[in-house]
């Protein structure tokens, strides 16, 4: 009896949560929908920009340049490793140079971002939708998403680039520092190779990249917040919840931005 009816509750929980996340995934699609709308006439506020810049760059600057520097030293080794084994000296920065900067660095800096912005922008945006402050933005005749997710979306869009070229950036000193001191290439080759293998093209990529995962973190963490309901309790899953389904939608984003971008380049190569 007890095993019956823990079944018949697991299987509503299931179907809660399926119908709850499709939902919010709506909710965050309609979302999207207003705050192109509110771009294009201009209802933008500045000085919130400025604040979420703040909140989105510099606070997220650190982790994201001292997990480059070491994800750059740790692929260095792999692929360094290997490379030198058969004889391929000359292709090791290259080799990293395109890994890294074309996958490597938009996810991880838009990962670090997810966990410490998106995750943010969810619990604040729920506690005031649990706590109804909210509502009283309507009351004031303010629209929440002028006020909280335009803002939001528009800052998360511009530091992600910008972050990830600077990622980019200390993930090859971290190579570079690997390939010196650990198998002794000289500097020169390293960096003639990153800059052989590595074309304007790429730091286009990763810039275009870098965009649309800022916006999934700002929308799913905004969406995942204004649909937040049950309390503490559930302020706390929401935040949970947007880092997760933020990481999804990046990955499927890459998949399908890369094989957009660099299909076709690789059947010419061939």
């Amino acid at each position: 009896m007890i095993k019956k009816y823990q079944e018949k509750r697991d299987r509503h929980l299931d179907e809660t949560f399926k119908n709850r996340w499709f939902q919010r995934f709506l909710v965050t699609l309609f979302l999207g929908g207003q705050v192109l709308l509110r771009i294009l006439t201009g209802k933008i506020d500045r000085r919130k920009i400025m604040e979420h810049l703040v909140t989105v760059g510099l606070d997220s600057l650190r982790s994201v340049l001292l997990i480059a520097f070491f994800a750059g030293m740790i692929f260095t080794i792999q692929s360094a490793r290997e490379l030198i084994r058969y004889g391929a000296v000359g292709a090791v920065g290259g080799a990293f140079a395109v890994a890294f900067c074309r996958e490597l660095a938009p996810v991880l800096t838009a990962g670090v971002v997810a966990g410490q912005v998106g995750s943010a922008f969810a619990a604040e945006i729920g506690e005031m939708q649990v706590t109804e402050q909210i509502d009283a933005l309507y009351m004031l005749r303010t629209n929440p998403v002028d006020y909280l997710v335009v803002p939001r979306v528009i800052a998360c869009c511009i530091m992600l680039p910008i972050l990830t070229i600077f990622s980019v950036a200390v993930g090859i000193l971290g190579g570079l520092f690997v390939a010196v001191y650990l198998y002794e290439l000289e500097p020169s080759v390293f960096l003639e190779s990153v800059r052989t293998f590595l074309g304007p093209w790429d730091l286009v990529t990763v810039a275009i990249k870098s965009f649309i995962f800022g916006l999934i973190i700002a929308l799913v963490g905004c969406g995942w917040g204004l649909t937040t309901e049950g309390g503490g309790k559930g302020v706390g899953q929401a935040a949970t919840a947007a880092v997760v389904t933020s990481w999804v939608f990046i990955f499927m984003a890459d998949f399908f931005l890369s094989l957009l971008m660099f299909h076709e380049l690789g059947i010419t190569r061939s």
